[in-house]
Protein backbone atom coordinates (compact mmCIF):
# COMPACT_ATOMS: atom_id res chain seq x y z
CA UNK A 1 0.00 0.00 0.00
CA UNK A 2 1.21 3.85 -0.50
CA UNK A 3 1.17 6.48 1.47
CA UNK A 4 -1.95 8.10 2.56
CA UNK A 5 -3.56 10.50 0.65
CA UNK A 6 -2.42 14.38 1.40
CA UNK A 7 -4.85 16.32 3.00
CA UNK A 8 -7.61 18.43 0.98
CA UNK A 9 -7.06 22.40 1.11
CA UNK A 10 -7.17 24.89 -1.40
CA UNK A 11 -5.24 27.94 -1.93
CA UNK A 12 -6.59 30.64 -3.62
CA UNK A 13 -4.06 33.89 -4.57
CA UNK A 14 -5.58 37.20 -6.31
CA UNK A 15 -3.39 39.21 -7.73
CA UNK A 16 -3.57 42.56 -9.52
CA UNK A 17 -1.84 42.89 -13.04
CA UNK A 18 -0.70 46.74 -13.81
CA UNK A 19 -2.87 49.11 -15.10
CA UNK A 20 -1.97 49.85 -18.82
CA UNK A 21 -0.37 52.63 -20.05
CA UNK A 22 -3.40 54.59 -20.46
CA UNK A 23 -4.00 53.74 -17.02
CA UNK A 24 -6.91 51.22 -17.72
CA UNK A 25 -7.31 48.85 -14.27
CA UNK A 26 -6.81 45.16 -16.12
CA UNK A 27 -8.82 42.72 -14.83
CA UNK A 28 -8.01 41.00 -11.68
CA UNK A 29 -6.62 37.04 -11.07
CA UNK A 30 -7.66 34.51 -8.83
CA UNK A 31 -5.16 31.55 -9.16
CA UNK A 32 -5.85 28.33 -7.07
CA UNK A 33 -2.94 26.19 -5.80
CA UNK A 34 -3.59 22.44 -4.22
CA UNK A 35 -1.81 21.95 -0.91
CA UNK A 36 -0.65 18.60 -2.07
CA UNK A 37 2.55 19.10 -4.46
CA UNK A 38 1.66 23.07 -4.22
CA UNK A 39 0.05 22.40 -7.68
CA UNK A 40 -1.13 25.45 -9.95
CA UNK A 41 -4.17 24.34 -10.69
CA UNK A 42 -6.45 26.71 -12.39
CA UNK A 43 -7.16 30.41 -13.05
CA UNK A 44 -9.84 32.69 -13.88
CA UNK A 45 -10.42 36.59 -14.79
CA UNK A 46 -11.94 38.79 -11.79
CA UNK A 47 -13.20 42.22 -11.63
CA UNK A 48 -10.43 44.65 -12.37
CA UNK A 49 -8.04 46.42 -9.85
CA UNK A 50 -9.38 44.27 -7.00
CA UNK A 51 -7.97 45.41 -3.62
CA UNK A 52 -9.57 43.06 -0.90
CA UNK A 53 -10.48 39.52 -0.55
CA UNK A 54 -11.80 37.39 1.67
CA UNK A 55 -13.68 33.83 1.79
CA UNK A 56 -16.89 32.33 3.11
CA UNK A 57 -17.19 29.92 5.98
CA UNK A 58 -17.20 26.60 3.88
CA UNK A 59 -13.69 27.84 2.13
CA UNK A 60 -15.56 27.33 -1.29
CA UNK A 61 -15.99 30.88 -2.66
CA UNK A 62 -13.90 33.75 -2.93
CA UNK A 63 -14.63 37.52 -2.92
CA UNK A 64 -13.28 40.56 -4.23
CA UNK A 65 -13.91 44.39 -3.88
CA UNK A 66 -12.92 45.64 -7.37
CA UNK A 67 -12.40 49.21 -8.56
CA UNK A 68 -15.34 49.81 -11.07
CA UNK A 69 -17.09 49.19 -7.90
CA UNK A 70 -18.03 45.56 -8.10
CA UNK A 71 -17.63 42.31 -5.99
CA UNK A 72 -16.98 39.34 -8.09
CA UNK A 73 -17.83 36.25 -6.44
CA UNK A 74 -15.35 33.02 -7.30
CA UNK A 75 -15.44 29.20 -6.77
CA UNK A 76 -12.41 27.88 -4.90
CA UNK A 77 -12.11 25.04 -7.28
CA UNK A 78 -9.45 23.22 -8.69
CA UNK A 79 -11.34 23.75 -12.23
CA UNK A 80 -12.40 27.36 -11.74
CA UNK A 81 -12.72 29.13 -15.16
CA UNK A 82 -13.87 33.05 -16.29
CA UNK A 83 -16.89 31.66 -17.17
CA UNK A 84 -17.60 31.08 -13.40
CA UNK A 85 -16.84 34.48 -12.04
CA UNK A 86 -20.14 36.16 -11.14
CA UNK A 87 -20.41 39.76 -10.59
CA UNK A 88 -22.47 42.26 -8.86
CA UNK A 89 -22.67 46.05 -8.73
CA UNK A 90 -22.22 48.36 -5.75
CA UNK A 91 -24.22 51.29 -5.31
CA UNK A 92 -23.19 54.54 -7.48
CA UNK A 93 -21.15 56.13 -4.66
CA UNK A 94 -20.60 53.07 -2.58
CA UNK A 95 -16.84 53.01 -0.84
CA UNK A 96 -16.26 49.64 0.85
CA UNK A 97 -13.39 49.01 2.86
CA UNK A 98 -13.61 45.24 3.77
CA UNK A 99 -16.22 42.16 3.25
CA UNK A 100 -17.62 39.68 5.58
CA UNK A 101 -19.64 36.78 4.89
CA UNK A 102 -22.28 34.84 6.83
CA UNK A 103 -23.81 31.65 5.43
CA UNK A 104 -27.07 33.77 4.81
CA UNK A 105 -25.62 37.80 4.02
CA UNK A 106 -22.24 38.88 2.72
CA UNK A 107 -21.35 42.28 4.18
CA UNK A 108 -19.25 45.15 3.59
CA UNK A 109 -18.39 47.97 5.54
CA UNK A 110 -19.21 51.52 3.38
CA UNK A 111 -17.87 54.42 3.49
CA UNK A 112 -20.45 56.66 1.73
CA UNK A 113 -23.27 57.36 4.56
CA UNK A 114 -21.83 55.12 7.29
CA UNK A 115 -23.57 52.22 6.52
CA UNK A 116 -22.76 48.36 6.80
CA UNK A 117 -24.07 46.81 2.73
CA UNK A 118 -25.99 43.73 3.33
CA UNK A 119 -26.27 41.14 0.10
CA UNK A 120 -28.04 38.28 0.03
CA UNK A 121 -28.82 35.57 -2.87
CA UNK A 122 -27.20 33.97 -5.11
CA UNK A 123 -25.24 35.50 -7.00
CA UNK A 124 -25.68 38.22 -4.50
CA UNK A 125 -27.97 40.88 -4.60
CA UNK A 126 -27.43 44.34 -2.74
CA UNK A 127 -30.28 44.40 -0.01
CA UNK A 128 -30.79 47.47 2.10
CA UNK A 129 -27.84 49.87 4.35
CA UNK A 130 -27.76 49.39 7.90
CA UNK A 131 -26.90 52.58 9.26
CA UNK A 132 -23.40 52.45 11.67
CA UNK A 133 -21.26 55.08 13.36
CA UNK A 134 -18.94 57.85 11.54
CA UNK A 135 -15.80 55.73 9.44
CA UNK A 136 -17.18 52.08 9.49
CA UNK A 137 -14.04 49.98 8.53
CA UNK A 138 -14.97 46.76 9.90
CA UNK A 139 -18.08 43.83 9.60
CA UNK A 140 -17.26 41.08 12.11
CA UNK A 141 -18.96 38.35 13.49
CA UNK A 142 -18.95 34.20 13.09
CA UNK A 143 -18.42 32.61 9.72
CA UNK A 144 -22.16 30.95 10.33
CA UNK A 145 -24.99 32.27 10.85
CA UNK A 146 -25.88 34.16 13.93
CA UNK A 147 -28.22 36.25 16.18
CA UNK A 148 -25.57 39.28 16.02
CA UNK A 149 -23.11 40.78 14.21
CA UNK A 150 -21.12 43.67 14.72
CA UNK A 151 -20.23 46.72 12.79
CA UNK A 152 -16.49 48.50 14.09
CA UNK A 153 -16.29 52.35 13.43
CA UNK A 154 -13.55 54.64 14.07
CA UNK A 155 -15.85 57.39 14.84
CA UNK A 156 -18.65 57.57 17.59
CA UNK A 157 -21.96 58.61 17.85
CA UNK A 158 -21.43 61.84 19.69
CA UNK A 159 -20.16 62.90 16.34
CA UNK A 160 -16.12 62.27 17.00
CA UNK A 161 -14.04 60.82 14.04
CA UNK A 162 -10.60 60.81 12.40
CA UNK A 163 -9.90 63.40 10.89
CA UNK A 164 -8.10 61.56 7.49
CA UNK A 165 -7.87 58.21 6.72
CA UNK A 166 -4.38 57.75 7.33
CA UNK A 167 -4.21 59.31 10.72
CA UNK A 168 -4.74 55.76 12.44
CA UNK A 169 -1.45 54.72 10.42
CA UNK A 170 0.57 57.38 11.36
CA UNK A 171 -1.06 58.86 14.61
CA UNK A 172 -3.55 56.62 16.18
CA UNK A 173 -3.15 57.79 20.15
CA UNK A 174 -4.60 61.01 18.59
CA UNK A 175 -7.74 59.77 17.27
CA UNK A 176 -10.85 59.55 19.25
CA UNK A 177 -12.53 56.50 20.66
CA UNK A 178 -14.00 54.19 18.32
CA UNK A 179 -17.84 52.40 18.85
CA UNK A 180 -19.14 48.69 17.67
CA UNK A 181 -22.76 48.93 17.36
CA UNK A 182 -25.32 45.80 17.28
CA UNK A 183 -27.00 44.35 14.02
CA UNK A 184 -29.28 41.89 14.43
CA UNK A 185 -29.23 39.41 11.64
CA UNK A 186 -32.81 38.65 11.37
CA UNK A 187 -34.10 41.88 11.18
CA UNK A 188 -30.84 43.83 9.97
CA UNK A 189 -31.28 46.70 12.24
CA UNK A 190 -29.40 48.21 14.75
CA UNK A 191 -29.75 47.85 18.80
CA UNK A 192 -29.69 51.42 20.89
CA UNK A 193 -27.04 50.30 23.06
CA UNK A 194 -23.68 51.84 21.49
CA UNK A 195 -20.32 49.90 22.59
CA UNK A 196 -17.56 52.31 23.31
CA UNK A 197 -14.00 50.99 22.08
CA UNK A 198 -10.12 52.17 22.16
CA UNK A 199 -8.86 54.09 19.88
CA UNK A 200 -8.45 53.33 16.12
CA UNK A 201 -10.03 49.73 15.90
CA UNK A 202 -8.42 47.86 12.97
CA UNK A 203 -9.68 44.78 13.43
CA UNK A 204 -11.63 42.16 14.92
CA UNK A 205 -11.74 37.81 15.20
CA UNK A 206 -14.39 35.75 17.19
CA UNK A 207 -13.79 32.73 19.19
CA UNK A 208 -14.77 29.84 17.56
CA UNK A 209 -17.69 28.63 20.29
CA UNK A 210 -18.87 32.39 19.18
CA UNK A 211 -19.41 33.98 22.74
CA UNK A 212 -16.99 36.43 22.33
CA UNK A 213 -15.52 39.14 19.73
CA UNK A 214 -11.62 40.83 20.43
CA UNK A 215 -11.50 44.29 18.72
CA UNK A 216 -8.15 45.44 18.46
CA UNK A 217 -7.65 49.07 19.36
CA UNK A 218 -4.39 49.96 17.49
CA UNK A 219 -4.54 53.22 19.19
CA UNK A 220 -5.27 52.40 22.83
CA UNK A 221 -2.69 49.40 22.12
CA UNK A 222 -5.56 47.37 24.27
CA UNK A 223 -8.16 44.36 23.00
CA UNK A 224 -11.87 45.54 23.47
CA UNK A 225 -13.60 42.15 24.51
CA UNK A 226 -17.49 41.61 23.70
CA UNK A 227 -19.62 39.46 24.71
CA UNK A 228 -21.71 38.07 21.98
CA UNK A 229 -24.70 36.20 24.08
CA UNK A 230 -25.25 40.20 25.50
CA UNK A 231 -24.42 42.25 22.73
CA UNK A 232 -21.76 44.10 25.83
CA UNK A 233 -18.59 44.98 26.70
CA UNK A 234 -17.72 41.64 28.57
CA UNK A 235 -18.23 43.75 32.15
CA UNK A 236 -19.20 42.55 35.53
CA UNK A 237 -19.07 43.00 39.25
CA UNK A 238 -16.84 40.04 40.52
CA UNK A 239 -18.88 37.18 41.72
CA UNK A 240 -18.65 33.56 43.25
CA UNK A 241 -19.83 30.91 40.59
CA UNK A 242 -22.10 28.84 42.56
CA UNK A 243 -21.31 25.68 40.57
CA UNK A 244 -17.68 25.57 40.86
CA UNK A 245 -17.08 28.26 44.08
CA UNK A 246 -14.47 30.33 41.91
CA UNK A 247 -15.02 34.18 41.38
CA UNK A 248 -15.16 34.88 38.64
CA UNK A 249 -13.49 38.45 36.81
CA UNK A 250 -14.95 39.94 33.50
CA UNK A 251 -12.36 41.13 31.50
CA UNK A 252 -13.78 43.85 29.23
CA UNK A 253 -10.27 45.25 27.79
CA UNK A 254 -7.15 43.08 27.65
CA UNK A 255 -4.02 45.69 28.22
CA UNK A 256 -1.07 44.89 25.36
CA UNK A 257 1.74 47.29 26.13
CA UNK A 258 2.83 49.15 29.55
CA UNK A 259 1.04 52.52 28.92
CA UNK A 260 -1.72 50.38 28.28
CA UNK A 261 -1.39 48.44 31.62
CA UNK A 262 -1.28 51.57 33.24
CA UNK A 263 -4.70 52.50 32.22
CA UNK A 264 -6.51 49.54 32.27
CA UNK A 265 -6.22 46.26 34.59
CA UNK A 266 -3.43 44.04 35.17
CA UNK A 267 -3.87 40.61 32.91
CA UNK A 268 -4.57 37.40 35.62
CA UNK A 269 -1.63 36.22 37.11
CA UNK A 270 0.48 33.48 36.41
CA UNK A 271 3.34 31.27 38.21
CA UNK A 272 6.73 33.46 37.27
CA UNK A 273 8.91 30.72 38.82
CA UNK A 274 7.68 28.40 36.53
CA UNK A 275 7.43 30.53 33.45
CA UNK A 276 9.70 34.21 33.67
CA UNK A 277 8.09 35.23 30.53
CA UNK A 278 4.55 35.89 31.45
CA UNK A 279 3.91 39.87 31.00
CA UNK A 280 3.16 41.12 34.49
CA UNK A 281 4.27 44.52 35.32
CA UNK A 282 6.88 43.16 37.79
CA UNK A 283 8.68 40.74 34.61
CA UNK A 284 8.61 44.17 32.84
CA UNK A 285 7.37 41.81 29.82
CA UNK A 286 5.29 44.45 28.04
CA UNK A 287 6.46 46.62 25.62
CA UNK A 288 5.95 50.42 25.38
CA UNK A 289 4.32 50.05 22.35
CA UNK A 290 2.07 48.11 20.36
CA UNK A 291 -0.18 49.29 17.75
CA UNK A 292 -2.26 45.70 17.39
CA UNK A 293 -3.39 45.12 13.67
CA UNK A 294 -4.41 41.51 13.24
CA UNK A 295 -5.26 39.05 14.97
CA UNK A 296 -5.78 34.37 15.03
CA UNK A 297 -7.44 32.66 17.80
CA UNK A 298 -6.48 29.51 18.27
CA UNK A 299 -9.37 26.60 18.98
CA UNK A 300 -6.73 24.17 20.65
CA UNK A 301 -5.45 26.64 23.05
CA UNK A 302 -7.95 28.84 23.66
CA UNK A 303 -5.35 31.86 22.86
CA UNK A 304 -5.58 34.90 20.87
CA UNK A 305 -2.67 35.86 19.27
CA UNK A 306 -1.88 39.44 18.30
CA UNK A 307 0.51 40.79 15.44
CA UNK A 308 1.65 44.05 16.94
CA UNK A 309 3.10 46.27 14.03
CA UNK A 310 4.24 48.85 16.06
CA UNK A 311 6.16 47.31 19.02
CA UNK A 312 7.74 44.47 16.65
CA UNK A 313 6.11 41.64 19.30
CA UNK A 314 3.05 39.25 19.20
CA UNK A 315 0.99 39.24 21.91
CA UNK A 316 0.01 35.55 23.14
CA UNK A 317 -3.45 35.54 25.43
CA UNK A 318 -5.05 32.89 27.24
CA UNK A 319 -8.77 33.39 26.59
CA UNK A 320 -10.55 30.42 27.60
CA UNK A 321 -13.77 30.39 29.11
CA UNK A 322 -15.23 28.04 31.85
CA UNK A 323 -17.50 25.11 31.20
CA UNK A 324 -20.38 27.70 32.27
CA UNK A 325 -18.94 30.16 30.13
CA UNK A 326 -17.63 32.60 32.46
CA UNK A 327 -14.18 33.85 32.27
CA UNK A 328 -11.42 31.26 33.50
CA UNK A 329 -9.12 32.11 36.25
CA UNK A 330 -5.88 32.57 33.58
CA UNK A 331 -8.49 34.88 31.08
CA UNK A 332 -6.05 37.64 30.48
CA UNK A 333 -2.86 35.92 31.27
CA UNK A 334 -0.77 37.34 28.01
CA UNK A 335 3.00 36.76 27.09
CA UNK A 336 4.73 39.05 24.67
CA UNK A 337 7.82 37.71 22.10
CA UNK A 338 9.69 40.53 20.20
CA UNK A 339 9.74 39.33 16.54
CA UNK A 340 10.57 41.33 13.23
CA UNK A 341 10.33 44.81 12.16
CA UNK A 342 6.50 45.69 11.42
CA UNK A 343 4.89 42.01 12.02
CA UNK A 344 1.75 42.87 9.30
CA UNK A 345 0.09 39.87 10.41
CA UNK A 346 0.39 36.24 11.96
CA UNK A 347 -0.71 32.96 11.78
CA UNK A 348 -1.43 30.24 14.45
CA UNK A 349 -0.84 26.32 12.91
CA UNK A 350 -4.52 24.13 13.77
CA UNK A 351 -3.11 22.20 17.15
CA UNK A 352 -1.64 25.67 18.94
CA UNK A 353 1.93 24.64 18.60
CA UNK A 354 3.86 27.92 16.41
CA UNK A 355 3.00 31.36 15.08
CA UNK A 356 4.07 32.35 11.74
CA UNK A 357 4.22 36.30 11.26
CA UNK A 358 5.05 38.56 8.57
CA UNK A 359 7.70 40.58 9.06
CA UNK A 360 7.02 43.64 6.61
CA UNK A 361 9.88 46.16 7.03
CA UNK A 362 12.21 42.86 7.73
CA UNK A 363 11.47 41.11 4.64
CA UNK A 364 11.35 38.06 7.12
CA UNK A 365 8.71 35.63 8.96
CA UNK A 366 9.83 34.47 12.54
CA UNK A 367 8.89 30.90 13.69
CA UNK A 368 7.35 31.15 17.31
CA UNK A 369 6.48 28.83 19.74
CA UNK A 370 3.87 29.24 21.21
CA UNK A 371 4.39 26.41 24.17
CA UNK A 372 8.13 28.28 25.52
CA UNK A 373 7.22 32.03 23.89
CA UNK A 374 10.47 31.96 22.02
CA UNK A 375 11.11 32.64 18.58
CA UNK A 376 12.79 29.15 17.05
CA UNK A 377 13.86 30.34 13.44
CA UNK A 378 13.26 33.46 10.95
CA UNK A 379 12.73 33.17 7.14
CA UNK A 380 13.51 35.65 4.74
CA UNK A 381 10.95 36.00 1.85
CA UNK A 382 10.99 37.57 -1.22
CA UNK A 383 9.67 41.45 -1.10
CA UNK A 384 7.65 42.94 2.03
CA UNK A 385 5.16 40.06 3.55
CA UNK A 386 1.72 41.84 4.79
CA UNK A 387 -0.39 38.39 4.97
CA UNK A 388 0.53 34.62 6.28
CA UNK A 389 -1.85 32.15 6.28
CA UNK A 390 -1.83 28.45 7.21
CA UNK A 391 -3.02 24.75 6.50
CA UNK A 392 -2.04 21.94 9.22
CA UNK A 393 -2.93 18.65 9.00
CA UNK A 394 -1.15 16.49 11.80
CA UNK A 395 2.51 17.37 12.52
CA UNK A 396 2.67 18.78 8.72
CA UNK A 397 1.53 21.79 7.29
CA UNK A 398 2.39 24.77 5.08
CA UNK A 399 2.56 28.32 5.46
CA UNK A 400 1.66 31.14 2.82
CA UNK A 401 3.26 34.13 2.74
CA UNK A 402 2.38 37.10 0.33
CA UNK A 403 4.13 40.38 -0.84
CA UNK A 404 2.24 43.36 -1.64
CA UNK A 405 4.76 44.27 -3.81
CA UNK A 406 5.92 40.87 -5.76
CA UNK A 407 4.01 38.14 -7.72
CA UNK A 408 5.90 35.35 -5.61
CA UNK A 409 3.72 32.96 -3.59
CA UNK A 410 6.58 32.01 -0.80
CA UNK A 411 5.30 28.22 0.67
CA UNK A 412 6.75 27.23 4.05
CA UNK A 413 6.64 23.57 5.32
CA UNK A 414 6.43 23.29 9.02
CA UNK A 415 7.76 19.96 9.34
CA UNK A 416 11.28 21.69 8.62
CA UNK A 417 10.53 24.95 9.05
CA UNK A 418 12.05 25.92 5.64
CA UNK A 419 11.26 27.16 2.33
CA UNK A 420 9.56 24.70 0.53
CA UNK A 421 8.91 26.76 -3.15
CA UNK A 422 8.04 29.76 -4.38
CA UNK A 423 5.72 29.93 -7.17
CA UNK A 424 4.66 32.81 -9.10
CA UNK A 425 1.36 34.53 -9.71
CA UNK A 426 0.21 37.18 -12.69
CA UNK A 427 0.93 40.86 -10.94
CA UNK A 428 1.38 41.54 -7.29
CA UNK A 429 -0.59 39.71 -5.08
CA UNK A 430 -3.57 41.42 -2.98
CA UNK A 431 -4.01 38.90 -0.61
CA UNK A 432 -4.35 34.89 0.15
CA UNK A 433 -6.71 32.58 1.63
CA UNK A 434 -6.89 28.81 2.38
CA UNK A 435 -9.83 27.24 2.31
CA UNK A 436 -9.26 24.90 5.84
CA UNK A 437 -7.18 25.87 8.50
CA UNK A 438 -7.31 21.68 9.52
CA UNK A 439 -7.12 20.00 6.24
CA UNK A 440 -9.92 18.86 6.56
CA UNK A 441 -12.98 21.14 6.73
CA UNK A 442 -14.09 24.95 7.41
CA UNK A 443 -12.41 28.33 6.84
CA UNK A 444 -12.80 30.56 9.96
CA UNK A 445 -11.39 33.51 8.70
CA UNK A 446 -14.09 35.06 6.79
CA UNK A 447 -13.20 38.96 6.49
CA UNK A 448 -11.02 41.05 4.33
CA UNK A 449 -8.64 43.59 4.81
CA UNK A 450 -7.81 46.86 3.05
CA UNK A 451 -4.66 49.25 3.17
CA UNK A 452 -5.40 52.38 5.25
CA UNK A 453 -7.76 53.38 7.72
CA UNK A 454 -4.80 52.13 10.64
CA UNK A 455 -4.74 48.17 8.81
CA UNK A 456 -0.57 48.45 7.25
CA UNK A 457 -0.10 49.95 4.20
CA UNK A 458 1.24 47.52 0.67
CA UNK A 459 4.79 48.67 1.88
CA UNK A 460 6.72 49.65 5.01
CA UNK A 461 6.68 53.46 6.15
CA UNK A 462 10.24 53.91 4.91
CA UNK A 463 9.49 52.69 1.43
CA UNK A 464 6.28 54.81 1.00
CA UNK A 465 7.24 58.46 0.01
CA UNK A 466 10.23 60.03 -0.38
CA UNK A 467 8.96 63.06 1.34
CA UNK A 468 6.75 63.11 4.98
CA UNK A 469 3.65 63.12 3.29
CA UNK A 470 1.57 60.05 3.56
CA UNK A 471 -1.81 59.38 1.48
CA UNK A 472 -4.45 57.19 1.25
CA UNK A 473 -3.82 56.28 -2.41
CA UNK A 474 -0.30 55.55 -1.33
CA UNK A 475 -0.81 53.52 1.31
CA UNK A 476 -3.00 51.10 -0.68
CA UNK A 477 -1.51 51.61 -4.25
CA UNK A 478 -0.29 48.35 -5.59
CA UNK A 479 3.98 48.75 -6.57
Amino acid sequence: TGPAAQPTSLVAVVSAPSTTAAGIATPGIATIFDYSGDTWMAQASIGPDPYTFALDSAGNTGYTINSNKTISAFPVSKSVKDSDVESTTLPGTANPLNLYMTVSALWAADLDGNVADAFIGNPETYLRPVPLAPTPVFVAGPGSNAQRIFGISQGNSQGEDISSPVQCNVSPTTAPFGEADVIESSSYTVDSVKISLGKCPVYAVESSDGQRLFVLNRGSDTVSVINTQTGLLNNCKQFVDSNTGRTVTCHSTLPLSQAALNATDAPANCNLTSDPTCSLPADGGLTAAAGPVYAEYNTATGQLVIANYDGGTISIIDVSLDMYGNDSAAFGTTYTVPVGKNPASVTVLYDGSRAYTANQSDQTVSIVNLSSHTVVGTLPVTGYPRTVASTQNSSYGKVYVASPNSNVLTIIRTDEDTVNTAPTVQGHIVDVRVSTQNAVKGNSNTVSRRPGYGQPCNLPPSQLATDSTLTLKLCQQQP
